[in-house]
């Protein structure tokens, strides 16, 4: 056993135990326990539970995320005073003011990256878990919680005719035109979540400012770049990984779609749809009382009236004017 196994070992107990309860479950209420529906069902149970688990630190990544946004500015022109020194005093010292934004702000460029970095153990786990089955079943063993009777009901089990351990380039003992048919309809729906679910953060909840910095350029790189590796990675993956990852990416999806249609970042295109949303109900807009909109508005009007009062005439205007009043 190596040490990248070693690390994986307690996931793959995890794994193993979430999918026996699950498959248990749906055992009892009478799915057939060798259908390859009650092990998709218990793939979608195991990606439920840990996306539930991670919702902190997806409220924390949310959170640093804006704080990021919201001290680009602020980047700017750290970065525009220490440019051109290469000097190693330079750069350390540019670091700790960074470091300084960054805990001013309460943001981390970590903090971003959390809920895929806790997830890929579990995905790792999975991956070696169903990649197991077929040796198992031929030994008659167990899989950590899962029975030598269990592992064969999952060697047995299939969706459309291809096993769910069997991957694009390796079909396995079943249908493999609907294995390969099947793995590359998941490959692309799990490249197309995973770049809707990163287009919707930055085309809809950044500021306008935060579009113009650097970050934002980033962004848009990974944009593409992640489902890109992904989609070139998914030719290896086990279906059943690949449904794991698909369902991630939906849950991802709408979870951040209710965050940025309720709590958007300040001065994004969502925050205005928002504030469109409540002027329509008679609200006042995001982080504004009752009375402080209507103060606004009300001095909106009289800086109106003000400039209409004082708006300039030119001298043949006020010529024509004077004839007229005379006239």
């Amino acid at each position: 056993m190596n040490f990248f196994d070693i690390i994986l070992l307690p996931f793959k107990w995890i794994v193993s135990a979430v999918l026996w309860v699950f498959h248990e479950l749906f055992t009892m209420i009478g799915l057939d326990p060798t259908s390859g529906i009650t092990w998709v069902l218990c793939i979608v149970g195991l990606t439920l539970v840990m996306r539930t688990l991670t919702i902190p630190l997806f409220l924390k990544q949310i959170k640093s995320m804006r704080g990021m946004q919201e001290l680009q500015p602020e980047m700017a022109k750290l970065q525009a005073k220490y440019k051109g020194k290469k000097d190693q005093l330079s750069r350390q010292a540019m670091a700790e003011e960074q470091m300084a934004l960054y805990k001013e702000h309460g943001s981390n460029p970590f903090a971003a990256c959390l809920p895929i970095i806790v997830q890929m153990p579990i995905f790792f786990a999975l991956f070696q878990v169903l990649r197991s089955v077929p040796a198992a079943a031929q030994n008659n063993e167990a899989i950590h919680l899962l029975t030598p009777e269990m592992v064969h009901q999952f060697n047995e089990s299939t969706i459309f005719g291809a096993p769910l351990f069997s991957t694009l380039m390796q079909p396995g003992n079943g249908n493999h035109t609907a294995t390969i048919i099947l793995a590359l309809v998941m490959i692309v729906a799990m490249s197309a979540t995973q770049f809707f679910t990163q287009r919707q953060l930055t085309a809809r909840n950044m500021s306008d400012s935060a579009k113009e910095s650097p970050m934002y350029r980033q962004q848009q790189m990974m944009l593409y770049l992640f489902p890109l590796i992904f989609a070139i990675g998914g030719i290896n993956f086990p279906l059943g990984v690949l449904i794991y990852w698909t369902v991630s990416n939906l849950w991802s999806m709408g979870q951040q779609w209710w965050v940025i249609r309720n709590n958007p970042t300040k001065g994004s295109q969502a925050e205005r749809e928002l504030n469109e949303r409540r002027a329509a109900k008679g609200l006042p807009p995001v982080g504004m009382t009752k009375q402080q909109h209507e103060e606004k508005l009300a001095e909106q009007r009289e800086r109106a009236a003000a400039g209409q009062r004082q708006q300039p005439v030119s001298k043949k205007r006020q010529k024509q004017q004077t004839k007229k009043n005379n006239g």
